[in-house]
């Protein structure tokens, strides 16, 4: 399967298990972001790397990089979505404007050297 086929299939489970969150009228708790998320990710096999909550531009959203796959094939995915609820949005890291995007994989090759340590 092509890398970008690989991408849009993750991208859209992802998305699929995360619909309940997309309530363009009801606030969404980190808990509750944190919960679903690994949800998702527990179904498509990705690993939650980092969660956060940012304030980017007057908004405030919650953010999530996750792993998929191991070794070469292994993809890094950006979940956000808006506190105040609204459309979840799913996409590549390398391909995220988002400045968090950046560090999932420098985190995960943190994890990776802890991993091997331990």
């Amino acid at each position: 399967m092509d890398a970008q086929l690989e991408d849009r299939v993750l991208e859209e489970k992802l998305a699929e298990g995360l619909a309940g969150l997309a309530n363009e009228t009801q606030a969404v708790s980190e808990t509750e972001f944190a919960e679903v998320v690994a949800g998702a990710l527990e179904a498509v096999g990705g690993k939650l790397l980092f969660k956060m909550h940012l304030d980017r531009d007057g908004q405030s959203e919650h953010v999530a990089a996750a792993s998929v796959g191991e070794g070469e094939s292994r993809q890094f995915l950006l979940l956000s979505l808006p506190d105040v609820g609204g459309k979840l949005k799913v996409e590549p890291a390398a391909k995220s404007e988002n400045p968090v995007a950046r560090l999932a994989p420098s985190y995960a090759g943190l994890m990776d050297v802890f991993k091997a340590a331990a």
